[in-house]
């Protein structure tokens, strides 16, 4: 055979053997956790018609044709709990997934208090009262093993434009070597889970310190509503506008800040400091850039439900629109999942003093926000105020975060119905006189003042109640007294007010003191009355 006809059939040889390599989404990995006694979908890419076959090692065998656009899936009958399983993909070419774990998936998602890992918090705290949280997850850190809680984190992408299908990472598991990569909310969450089930605990990880609810959402959320469609549609336009301008994002520099960042510091550096502009297309803040960059990587990835920790970011960006964006995300990760109404847990965000009055009330706001998602099916919230830290928007008891959170999935997945998981919810009120009767659901065993120290169980003292604000007719909101006047329901007023319009209570980005709780130990939500 001539060289030159030798040549010609390896340049069209060698694609082909490159693409033949039958490939798997990178969930579908070594020590991964698949839900259990369940139909997951399993998927992947191969060349065009090319058969694929999947054994396990617990006795289930699929096959399937990858479509014309390479794409195959499949649908997979999962054991009970337990492991470790075998799983073996079978095209052109042979995968062996090994250490594989049947159990419970859950979805851990938000900004930095669900982004920051264990290693994060091993730091001496910036408070002295909280350093002996410090010394107990130093030591969790250095000494915890479960082979049986796994985590994989998406990596924090970005993509403007188009929808990710896969991403780079891998399984790891609880040891001293890998659980400093571990988001912290989320192994103390797993961990609780893991003590009571006994079963494997799986953990994917999407979130992004610092980051709104804006990017979460998909591009069809925002397209499903005619309002946040025109703003999204609206803000498309723009972006595409910035990236012709700017050029190319990887050699784009800012060089007003530049300039700007060098009179700051030939200045002395007495105002507020600059910062560089982003590239669109690295902006983590636009809408439905992480839904694009990360979500999108992982759907439909079978998971018992979500959890959500985020909020901070939108203290003081559309707060007042916080709970139109909630709703729409947790209904639309619902559809794009197909999995039904599956459960969705969140946090109110925990204490932290801000440095300016409209975060302050952002911050209120937003936990008001969260509180009213609760009018979903199938939701929870884990209230934080109390645990917070003023000098740390990051505080180091995740230990407490953790298990709130896991109680709510205990009750109401688990079938441990007797479990008390909610602090007392507001439900309603009457004005009586001067004065305003406040109901509330969730009391458990009764309400009470309590007081919670680091991560100590709550204990009740004898206190005033605080934290209460009552709003007279003129719209003035003024400090009022209050106190427990039956097992769900207390009483609120002010000597100078006849004629209250409304009640809130914990409003504030650090409402240190609110002491609000069931005789369960749990904190009643931040709430106000007004519709």
């Amino acid at each position: 055979m001539k060289p030159r006809h030798l040549l010609f059939i390896l340049i069209w040889i060698l694609p082909q053997v490159i693409s033949a390599e039958v490939k798997l989404n990178a969930l579908f990995a070594n020590r991964m956790v698949v839900q259990q006694d369940t139909e997951i979908p399993m998927w992947g890419w191969a060349d065009p018609m090319e058969k694929i076959t999947i054994e396990t090692s617990w006795g289930e065998k699929v096959e399937t044709t990858a479509k014309t656009d390479s794409t195959w899936r499949v649908t997979l009958k999962t054991p009970k709990a337990g492991g470790p399983f075998q799983i073996t993909v079978m095209g052109k070419n042979k995968i062996v997934l090994e250490d594989v774990l049947s159990g419970e998936v859950w979805l851990c998602t938000g900004q930095s208090n669900m982004d920051f890992a264990m290693e994060k918090f091993v730091n001496d705290a910036r408070e002295e009262k909280y350093q002996p949280l410090v010394e107990h997850i130093r030591k969790l850190v250095a000494t915890e093993n479960d082979p049986w809680i796994r985590h994989i984190e998406v990596p924090q992408t970005t993509s403007v434009f188009e929808k990710k299908k896969n991403f780079e990472a891998d399984w790891r598991s609880v040891n001293p070597e890998e659980i400093g990569k571990i988001t912290a909310t989320g192994y103390f969450f797993a961990k609780e889970l893991k003590r009571i089930l006994n079963v494997p605990i799986g953990i994917v990880e999407c979130s992004w310190g610092g980051t709104r609810i804006q990017p979460w959402l998909s591009e069809e959320a925002y397209k499903s509503d005619e309002e946040l469609k025109e703003y999204f549609e609206h803000s498309r336009t723009k972006i595409k506008e910035q990236i012709a301008t700017l050029g190319d994002a990887e050699s784009y520099i800012d060089t007003s800040y530049q300039q700007k960042y060098k009179a700051w510091v030939d200045g002395g550096k007495k105002t507020n400091r600059p910062y560089p502009r982003t590239h669109p297309l690295k902006d983590k803040q636009l809408q439905a850039t992480l839904h694009n960059g990360m979500i999108s990587a992982i759907v439909p990835f079978a998971i018992k439900g979500v959890v959500w920790y985020q909020g901070e970011g939108n203290s003081h960006f559309k707060e007042e629109e916080y709970e139109k964006y909630f709703k729409l995300m947790i209904n639309s990760w619902r559809e794009e999942w197909g999995q039904g109404d599956f459960p969705f847990y969140w946090a109110q965000l925990a204490a932290y003093e801000v440095p300016d009055e409209r975060s302050d009330n952002g911050w209120a706001m937003v936990n008001d926000h969260l509180r009213r998602g609760l009018e979903l099916p199938n939701t929870g919230m884990a209230v934080l105020y109390d645990i917070g830290e003023a000098k740390d928007v990051h505080p180091h008891n995740k230990m407490d975060a953790g298990i709130r959170l896991s109680m709510l999935a205990l009750k109401n997945d688990y079938g441990i119905t007797e479990l008390v998981a909610n602090g007392p919810l507001y439900i309603s009120s009457k004005v009586v006189g001067n004065k305003m009767i406040v109901e509330f659901k969730d009391a458990g065993k009764g309400l009470m003042v309590g007081n919670k120290h680091l991560n100590y169980p709550t204990k009740e003292v004898d206190e005033p109640l605080s934290w209460f604000e009552i709003l007279d007719e003129n719209g003035s909101w003024k400090p009022a007294e209050a106190k427990i006047i039956a097992k769900d329901k207390i009483e609120v007023s002010n000597p100078n007010i006849d004629k209250p319009v409304a009640v809130r209570y914990a409003w504030s980005s650090n409402p240190e003191g609110a002491n609000l709780y069931n005789r369960n130990g749990l904190p009643a939500a931040v709430f106000t009355t007004e519709e």
